[in-house]
């Protein structure tokens, strides 16, 4: 891990000490959009975007979940970098199609020599300016939801306008306590700062299993934006955030709800093939060695998500 000052790469951890051993995500860098209309900057155009991802990041997964669902595919080339992130971030096992860069920080420079901040995941590249759109994945799947709909046809809508609020609502609530809320307990430095995210985190764990004894999903009675944002967590959770990050309390498992509501989001035609496990696995174990210094790598567990679930029967009475 680590982050580019004026363009110059510096190999650092996340700084927790001025947070008193709290982990403080950064904003992303990047916040351009695409956008269907004749005046646009970046348009909706096939062959145009080129998308970096790893296959263990939550944020990325995001990207890559509505990629697949918005038959964008063949519209969004992509390149995926290498589980390990080590002294120079995240990497890829072959040059990328583009410039033949290797290191992702690079791509950050093409557009921005002097650029400052964090080297992410997921990136979205645009090949006619040769720039970075963003690299904030809520915002990139905002735009895969609707921005190429006349190009694919897909008019699929997991953030429709009657559900706004709603879903807005779920998000704000499974951001700080859920998705980042594993990393809030993973990154602390301090007992207190760990204590108290490993309370919110299963606190709000046991408000989403009380949810969903009486909702199939998390708004109506479709799968929207705020479930697979909530779904790349839970997917990572049983297999890393247990015992990598120290969320011991409760496995998914262990949520009956929860869990066949994850196993009835990991079937949905697309989802399993943007799940990879030993890209998940051996990101966290071998990249965080400020916490799994021998990076060792554990094999299990045995997840089973292919198996029948119960949320079809349990609401259609």
């Amino acid at each position: 891990m680590g982050k580019l000052v004026d363009g110059v790469w510096h190999d650092v951890w996340y700084e927790t000490k001025e947070n008193n051993g709290k982990f403080v995500r950064e904003d992303a860098g990047f916040r351009n959009w695409i956008e269907n209309r004749p005046d646009a900057q970046f348009k909706p155009e096939s062959g145009r975007y080129h998308l970096y991802v790893s296959l263990a990041c939550p944020w990325a997964h995001r990207t890559l979940i509505f990629r697949e669902l918005k038959q964008l595919t063949s519209h969004i080339d992509i390149t995926v970098v290498c589980p390990d992130m080590l002294n120079e971030g995240w990497q890829m096992g072959l040059p990328e199609p583009l410039f033949g860069h290797t290191r992702l920080h690079q791509i950050y420079t093409q557009a921005k020599p002097d650029y400052t901040g964090r080297v992410t995941v997921p990136v979205l590249w645009d090949k006619k300016t040769e720039s970075i759109v963003s690299n904030e994945s809520s915002e990139i799947i905002r735009m895969f939801n609707t921005a190429f709909n006349d190009l694919t046809g897909n008019h699929d809508d997991y953030y429709p306008a009657v559900l706004h609020s709603e879903i807005d609502k779920w998000n704000d609530f499974i951001y700080p306590n859920i998705n980042n809320g594993v990393y809030r307990c993973g990154f602390a430095t301090t007992q207190s700062a760990y204590e108290e995210a490993y309370e919110s985190l299963f606190n709000a764990l046991d408000e989403v299993e009380s949810h969903l004894d009486n909702n199939r999903y998390l708004v109506g009675n479709q799968i929207t934006e705020a479930d697979w944002r909530l779904f790349t967590t839970l997917v990572r959770f049983d297999a890393v955030y247990v015992g990598h990050f120290k969320c011991n309390k409760k496995r998914i498992l262990d949520y009956p709800n929860i869990q066949n509501y994850l196993k009835e989001l990991y079937q949905v035609e697309g989802v399993k093939q943007t799940v990879d496990f030993y890209h998940i696995k051996r990101h966290y174990y071998f990249s965080h060695t400020q916490i799994n210094p021998t990076q060792v790598v554990p094999v299990g567990p045995e997840l089973d998500l292919d198996s029948v679930h119960n949320r079809v029967q349990k609401f259609s009475r």
